[in-house]
C-alpha cells in the first residue's frame, strides 16, 4: 500500500505540473487597481495603432491632476506632422564631414554641440520634424447641481480596475452623491475610443462627454499639446447629423479625421475645437470617438459587436502567446516578478506592436519629437518572436523592407554596398542630426537578429521569401564598414564609432566589444540565411566572420572598447567607484555585457565575463543606469551560471527600476549625465543629496527588455542545458508555455 501511495503521489505531481498554465487566472491576478489619482501612473488602452492614456475618471476629464510627464492624450503610429519649412531644409543642410578611419572623411548628421542650433536653424528643424502629435482629448463633462462645472475634489469614492483580459478599464465614483460607472475601451481593427457611461446623472442630463483638439507646441515633449492658440489649427464638421459627426482636422500640411458619435442628446460644438453632448432619457451613454487618416476610417461601429471583439482580441492575444507562471515559488519576488512580466506584456502590446518601430515613450507621451531609435526597436519587439507572437514584430520589420532603397542610399553615401540604418528617425527614414547618433552602430545587425527570430518562431520558406534581401542587404554593410588593419592583420570597427555606452569620444573609439561580436553574429545568421535558401557562403564575409578584432580583457577582465586598456583601473579608483564624475567612464549603460549576455558572443569567454559582471557590480556607477540594463546584466548572469546573480539585478532597488501600479518604470537622469531638454520642475534631490531630473514617467525598453531576459531565463539560449536554466533550483517554481531559447 505505502509504495501505491507513492507512485500515487508521484503520478500526481507528474500530471500537476503537466497542466497547462491557467492563464485567465495568471493575467488577472495583476490586473492594476487604483483607488486614487497616481499622478505617475495613468493607465493606458490602446491596440498597436492607437494609445489612450486615462484618468481616475477613465477618460481625461482631469489632467491637471497628473505630472507633466504624464500627459492626457490620444496618439497614433501614423500621428505625424511638421511644422513648415519656408527655408526649404534638407539633410545635406543638417552634415558635416569628418574623419574616418582608413577612408576619405564623410559626411554625417552631425554637430558637436547643441549650441550650435542658434546659428544653423536647420539643425533644430531636422530633429523636430517629422514628429508626433496627439489626436486628440476625451473626457466626462460633469455639472454640479448649482450648474457649474466638477473640478476633481467633488469626486468620492474612485475606484479604478484595467481588466487586461478583455481590454476593459471600468472607473467607479460617487459624483453629488449619485453612483457614476465608465468603461472605456479601444476597438481591435480601427482608431475608435469606446465609451460606456452608466449613472443617474446620465438622464438628467449633468453627465455627457466631450471631444478637444489641440495645435502642436513648439516644445513637443513630453506634450506636444498647443491649447493656447486655436487660430493655429482648423477643425470642421465635414458630415454627419446630431449624433454622429464626423470632423476634418488640418494642422499646417496635415490632415485627419475625428468622429464623435454617441447613443443619447445632442452633439454640440461649444467652442472651435470642443464638441460636447450631455446624456438626455436614460441612465447610460455611450460615446465612440474615432480618429484616422481618412473619412472613412472614422465610420461609426456597432457598438456591441465591438465591445465583444476587443474582447476577442485580447483573450487571443492572451491565448496564443508565451505565458510565465511562478505559482509554488517561496521566494517572495516571485510574486512581483510574475506581476511585471505580465504588464510588460500589455504595455508592450499597446505601445511597440504596431505599424512603426516605437519611440521610447511608446504612444504615452512624447521625448525626442517621437522618433524612434532604432538601436532600441529590438529590446521594444523582438520578445514578439521570443514569445511566439511573431506576427507581432513583423508588423515593425516590414519597415525595414520599405526602406531598403533609402538605407542602400545611405550606405552608397558612405561608400558601402549595403544597408546603412539610421539611428533618430521618422516614418520617412532620414536620419536626424545630434553630436552622439550618426556614430550609434549597434541597430545595423538588429535586422538579421528580429528576421532570425521571427524564422525560428515560423521557420518557413515564406519567412526566408520575405526577409532574405533585407538580411542580405544589411550583412552588406556589416562586412564592408570594417577596416582591414595591416599592421594587426585583422578588420577593425571604428572610429567614428560611439558604442553602446554612450560616453566615448566618436573620434578615438574602435573595437567596442559588443559591436564587433554582434556585427560577427550578424554575419553568421546571414550565411545561415544563404544556406537556408541553398546559395553558397559569401566568402568575403566569411573573410571579416574570421578575421574581424576579437574582445580584449586585461589583467581578467573585459574592456569595454579597445583604446581604454585602463578602464577598469580607473573605475575601481577612489574618484570613480561606484561615484562616477563626467571624467569617468564607469557610467551609463553596461553594454559590453551585452557580448555574451544578450548573444553569447562567439569569442567571449564565459569565465573573464562572470568576473567582468561582478566587477561591474563592484564599480559601475549604478545611478546613472537605465531601464533596461538590469535585464542586460540578468542575461549574463544567467549565461555565465549564476541564477541567483540574475534575479538580484532584476530588482536591482534604484531610481531606474522602479516598477509602478501600471507596470511603467520612470527615466530618471543624474544631473551629472545632463539632460538640457528636461524642465526645471523636473529636478530634485534625492536622499544621498545626489541631484536628478525625471525625464519621463516610463521608459518602455524597460519593459521590452524584460521579457527578453526573463523569457531567456526560462526557456533558454542555444547550447543551455536543462528546465528555466536563468533561474536558482531553489525557491522557484517556473512554469512556462510557448517561449523559444535564444540565439
Amino acid at each position: 500500500m505505502r509504495i501505491l501511495m507513492v507512485f500515487l503521489v508521484g503520478l500526481w505531481a507528474t500530471v500537476a505540473v503537466a497542466q497547462p498554465i491557467d492563464r485567465q487566472a495568471l493575467v488577472s491576478r495583476h490586473n492594476p487597481h487604483l483607488s486614487a489619482v497616481d499622478p505617475h501612473a495613468p493607465l493606458m488602452l490602446g491596440n498597436g495603432e492607437l494609445g489612450f492614456t486615462a484618468d481616475i475618471t477613465g477618460l481625461q476629464t482631469f489632467p491637471e491632476a497628473y505630472s507633466h510627464l504624464s500627459p492626457m492624450m490620444v496618439m497614433a503610429q501614423w500621428g505625424w506632422h511638421s511644422f513648415p519649412n519656408p527655408q526649404g531644409f534638407v539633410e545635406a543642410d543638417g552634415q558635416e564631414k569628418v574623419p574616418v578611419h582608413g577612408r576619405e572623411p564623410q559626411a554625417y548628421d552631425y554637430f558637436k554641440s547643441f549650441d550650435e542650433m542658434t546659428a544653423r536653424p536647420a539643425l533644430g528643424w531636422l530633429r523636430d520634424n517629422p514628429h508626433r502629435f496627439a489626436l486628440g482629448r476625451v473626457g466626462l463633462v460633469l455639472i454640479k447641481a448649482d450648474g457649474q462645472k466638477a473640478v476633481l475634489g467633488d469626486l468620492t469614492g474612485t475606484e479604478q480596475v484595467l481588466d487586461m483580459w478583455s481590454g476593459t478599464l471600468t472607473s467607479r465614483f460617487i459624483f453629488d452623491g449619485q453612483p457614476v460607472t465608465v468603461e472605456t475601451r479601444v476597438t481591435a481593427d480601427k482608431d475608435v475610443v469606446l465609451v460606456r457611461i452608466v449613472s443617474p446623472l446620465v438622464a438628467a442630463g449633468r453627465i455627457g462627454a466631450e471631444v478637444r483638439y489641440s495645435g502642436v507646441a513648439k516644445a513637443l515633449s513630453p506634450d506636444p499639446q498647443d491649447w493656447e492658440n486655436p487660430e493655429a489649427h482648423k477643425t470642421e464638421v465635414v458630415a454627419g447629423d446630431g449624433r454622429q459627426w464626423v470632423l476634418k482636422r488640418t494642422l499646417d500640411d496635415t490632415v485627419y479625421y475625428g468622429s464623435f458619435g454617441v447613443s443619447t442628446g445632442t452633439i454640440r460644438q461649444a467652442e472651435a475645437h470642443r464638441f460636447e453632448v450631455l446624456g438626455a432619457g436614460s441612465d447610460e451613454l455611450i460615446v465612440q470617438v474615432g480618429f484616422g487618416r481618412e473619412a472613412a476610417d472614422v465610420a461609426a461601429v456597432d457598438y456591441p459587436q465591438a465591445v465583444a471583439a476587443v474582447a476577442d482580441h485580447w483573450r487571443a492575444y492572451w491565448m496564443e502567446g508565451g505565458v510565465i507562471d511562478f505559482t509554488g515559488s517561496t521566494d517572495p519576488r516571485a510574486h512581483e516578478l510574475e506581476r511585471r512580466v505580465v504588464l510588460s506584456q500589455y504595455l508592450m502590446k499597446v505601445n511597440g506592436s504596431g505599424e512603426l518601430p516605437p519611440q521610447e515613450e511608446g504612444l504615452y507621451s512624447v521625448s525626442w519629437a517621437g522618433k524612434f531609435h532604432l538601436e532600441m526597436h529590438m529590446w521594444h519587439a523582438a520578445h514578439f518572436a521570443q514569445w511566439q507572437r511573431p506576427e507581432l514584430l513583423e508588423r515593425s520589420l516590414a519597415w525595414y523592407v520599405a526602406h531598403l532603397p533609402e538605407a542602400r542610399k545611405a550606405g552608397a553615401g558612405h561608400g558601402i554596398n549595403g544597408a546603412w540604418w539610421p539611428k533618430m528617425a521618422g516614418p520617412e527614414g532620414r536620419n536626424s542630426p545630434s553630436p552622439i547618433g550618426p556614430f550609434i552602430m549597434w541597430q545595423q545587425p538588429h535586422p538579421i537578429y528580429m528576421a532570425e527570430l521571427v524564422y525560428r518562431a515560423n521557420p518557413s520558406p515564406e519567412v526566408i521569401s520575405r526577409y532574405g534581401e533585407l538580411v542580405e542587404a544589411t550583412a552588406g554593410l556589416l562586412a564592408e564598414w570594417p577596416v582591414w588593419d595591416e599592421a594587426t592583420g585583422r578588420y577593425v570597427l571604428g572610429p567614428p564609432i560611439i558604442p553602446v555606452q554612450e560616453n566615448y569620444d566618436p573620434f578615438t573609439t574602435f573595437n567596442p566589444i559588443f559591436e564587433i561580436e554582434y556585427f560577427r553574429m550578424g554575419l553568421e545568421m546571414a550565411q545561415s540565411w544563404r544556406e537556408r535558401q541553398g546559395l553558397a557562403r559569401n566568402p568575403q564575409w566569411d573573410q571579416v566572420i574570421g578575421k574581424l578584432a576579437k574582445p580584449v580583457a586585461k589583467d581578467g577582465l573585459y574592456i569595454p572598447v579597445e583604446n581604454k586598456p585602463e578602464f577598469w583601473a580607473q573605475a575601481a579608483s577612489a574618484e570613480c567607484s561606484g561615484h562616477a564624475p563626467e571624467h569617468c567612464d564607469n557610467r551609463d549603460h553596461p553594454s559590453f555585457l551585452m557580448a555574451y549576455g544578450l548573444i553569447g558572443g562567439a569569442h567571449t569567454d564565459p569565465a573573464i565575463m562572470k568576473a567582468t559582471l561582478r566587477a561591474t557590480e563592484a564599480h559601475w556607477d549604478m545611478r546613472q543606469t537605465w531601464g533596461w540594463d538590469f535585464p542586460v546584466a540578468a542575461m549574463s548572469a544567467a549565461r555565465v551560471g549564476d541564477a541567483q546573480a540574475a534575479i538580484d539585478w532584476l530588482f536591482k532597488d534604484l531610481r531606474n527600476n522602479q516598477w509602478g501600479v501600471s507596470g511603467m518604470t520612470p527615466r530618471v537622469h543624474i544631473d551629472s549625465a545632463g539632460d538640457s531638454m528636461v524642465a526645471e520642475s523636473a529636478r530634485k534631490v534625492g536622499p544621498d543629496g545626489v541631484g536628478y531630473r525625471r525625464a519621463a514617467e516610463t521608459y518602455f525598453p524597460s519593459n521590452g527588455s524584460l521579457l527578453l531576459a526573463v523569457g531567456m531565463m526560462a526557456a533558454g539560449w542555444d547550447g543551455s542545458q536543462g528546465h528555466a536554466p536563468g533561474f536558482p533550483k531553489d525557491g522557484w517554481v517556473v512554469r512556462y508555455e510557448n517561449i523559444r531559447p535564444l540565439p
